[in-house]
């Protein structure tokens, strides 16, 4: 089973949409020490090194298409890579995973208000009832609602310009999904590796302009050694395996379905936790059921009517001449 198919799209969105839930949890502690500009150039310049060889001996004229579309793939792999990489890992620093996660979730509700904004596409009620029902689990999951309606304690102002930061990085994460149909040539594996090959020279570039001028604080190579196992599970993981698979599922399911399974990103936070031996409280239970409903909603698609049969349809048709 591939990606080609509809069940094979729907298991790479769900290994996609799990490895980005261990990068909250494995990604807090490393920003704490490494700046997320310093952050977002190493995970990159990593998988980008693993991207550039799969697409020399998989992809078909890969550096041709790259010449074509280098300024579109350079913009839209700042976007996707460093705007949704830098804002959101600033805004982890500030916050809390569960936070992180749920945000992410929101951003089916932006793919969907874009692509009725700007392509005239209304999606189905049933699309839409599904996300809601799906990110109502995922509040539920991170404490945002409890059983007696939404829970209210006192307001953390650093938590939340965090999470706003956060919410605003999303933005790029969803107009590089949405760029990927620009280019229907490409497989997921080129459009992953040329939009990152053509992207690093403008990290790099952010990160030394953000250096001199004192925004970030660049590692020493001590840090970046500490912190190597760590980076590197970082880079093949939830950066190359993930969104070769997110961008499979994609291409296959179309953008607005695709980046609803974002929301299975804090149920798969539960998960991990589930194996660290820490048991799910009833709040998440609760959440990862919406979810899963959610989910189910929107992916089912109802089979169409069968076909009237020709003799129902002749009668049914212009009664003969008897003349």
């Amino acid at each position: 089973m591939t990606a080609n198919t509809r069940p094979g799209a729907i298991g790479a969105l769900l290994f996609a949409t799990a490895a980005w839930g261990s990068l909250f949890l494995i990604g807090k502690p490393v920003v704490a020490q490494l700046d997320p500009v310093w952050f977002t150039l190493a995970r990159y310049t990593l998988a980008t090194a693993v991207l550039a060889l799969l697409v020399q001996f998989v992809g078909h004229e890969p550096w041709a298409k790259l010449r074509r579309h280098a300024l579109r793939h350079s913009l839209v792999g700042l976007a996707g890579y460093g705007v949704f990489s830098i804002m959101v890992f600033h805004g982890l620093r500030l916050s809390l995973p569960s936070h992180g996660s749920v945000i992410m979730a929101t951003m089916p509700f932006t793919t969907m208000a874009l692509r009725w904004a700007l392509d005239g596409q209304r999606p189905p009620l049933r699309a839409l009832l599904g996300a809601a029902l799906a990110l109502t689990g995922v509040a539920t999951v991170a404490h945002l609602l409890g059983p007696n309606g939404p829970v209210t304690g006192e307001v953390d102002a650093r938590m939340l310009l965090g999470d706003a930061i956060t919410l605003a990085g999303t933005l790029g994460w969803v107009l590089y999904t949405r760029a990927m149909a620009r280019v229907p040539d490409h497989s997921p594996l080129e459009y992953t590796a040329l939009t990152a090959i053509a992207a690093l020279p403008g990290l790099a570039a952010v990160a030394l302009m953000a250096t001199l001028i004192g925004w970030a604080d660049a590692p020493s190579a001590g840090l970046l050694l500490d912190l190597s196992p760590k980076l590197v599970y970082i880079a093949l993981v939830p950066t190359v395996a993930a969104v070769l698979a997110f961008n499979a599922g994609v291409k296959r399911l179309g953008a607005p379905l695709g980046t609803l399974f974002l929301n299975m990103v804090p149920v798969s936070v539960i998960a991990v936790h589930a194996v660290m031996r820490e048991a799910p409280q009833a709040n998440e239970i609760a959440g990862a059921a919406l979810v899963g409903l959610g989910l189910a909603l929107t992916v089912w698609t109802p089979k169409a009517a069968p076909a009237a049969r020709p003799q129902r349809a002749a009668a049914l048709g212009a009664a003969p001449c008897t003349r």
